[in-house]
């Protein structure tokens, strides 16, 4: 049953400790109040305004999983407090067991930072689950994908899309790389898991898959160094860091280029085209 004065308090508690430089967003001079305004959270948390407030008030529908989900996102709660998020509306939090989507307010953190460079978090299968606009740029819209289709690496052997902002000459090592990280993770996750249903369908479903899977490679990591085809501003030689949050097991990668150099000028260049394109 849901808690609607306990959800009600607590979203208002975790609303107004939010600064606004806490998820990217510019404080302006005419700003009265320290936490953020309940339109500033309902952008967040992807929902109307209205919705949101009708929530704080103690009125309104029971929220559902995936708008709880959200909401825990846009709030950058921590996950013991998603999980009081849950059992507030009267909903069940999700299995710890599983692969999570819920990104720890310490990267979310980060990534609001990183305005003006490709960054992106990233599941343990691939699945972006969040992205700069400078990412957006770089890939395109990575989160707009749904069912398998959201793993990077089931993308690569079933859409031929997908490979085309990566350069030809990387194509194979990049199977190799896509078929051993999913190994590594079915093994980790043992069957019956998300990785070993991805692995099942890749198999009915690719022929290279099957051969580079067959192989049983381990540990074939990423290029420091990455080589992505724009179709606007061409070739890109990018370094890539990663940072690993142990708990979520998610990545935040972050791709930048050497100053002075062709990719760092065309980086520059796709800072200010954005995703349109030049034509």
């Amino acid at each position: 049953m849901i808690d609607r004065v306990g959800l009600a308090a607590f979203l208002r508690k975790r609303r107004e400790s939010l600064q606004p430089e806490d998820v990217g967003l510019p404080r302006g001079s005419r700003r009265r109040t320290s936490g953020l305004r309940r339109e500033e959270v309902a952008a967040l948390c992807h929902m109307s305004t209205d919705y949101y407030s009708r929530l704080e008030r103690e009125r309104g529908p029971q929220p559902s999983s995936q708008m709880l989900a959200s909401m825990a996102l846009g709030l950058h709660l921590s996950l013991a407090e998603r999980d009081h998020l849950f059992r507030l509306a009267g909903q069940r939090p999700p299995d710890p067991s599983g692969i999570s989507e819920h990104i720890s307010p310490g990267l979310l953190r980060i990534l609001d930072r990183l305005t003006d460079t490709p960054a992106e978090i990233a599941t343990e299968l691939g699945e972006t689950l969040r992205q700069t606009p400078m990412s957006v740029a770089l890939s395109g819209d990575m989160t707009r994908y749904t069912g398998p289709a959201r793993s990077s690496g089931y993308r690569w052997f079933t859409d031929p899309a997908a490979r085309q902002r990566y350069a030809p000459e990387e194509h194979a090592f990049l199977a190799r790389m896509y078929a051993s990280g999913l190994r590594e993770v079915v093994t980790l996750r043992g069957p019956g898991s998300r990785a070993a249903q991805l692995a099942d369908l890749l198999l009915e479903s690719s022929e290279e898959f099957r051969r580079v899977w067959d192989k049983h490679e381990i540990g074939v990591r990423a290029h420091e160094v990455k080589r992505f085809v724009h179709p606007e501003v061409g070739p890109l030689d990018l370094t890539c860091q990663r940072l690993v949050d142990p708990e979520q097991a998610h990545s935040l990668l972050v791709y930048t280029a050497i100053p002075g150099t062709e990719s760092h000028e065309k980086l520059r260049l796709l800072s200010v085209i954005g995703s349109q394109p030049l034509r």
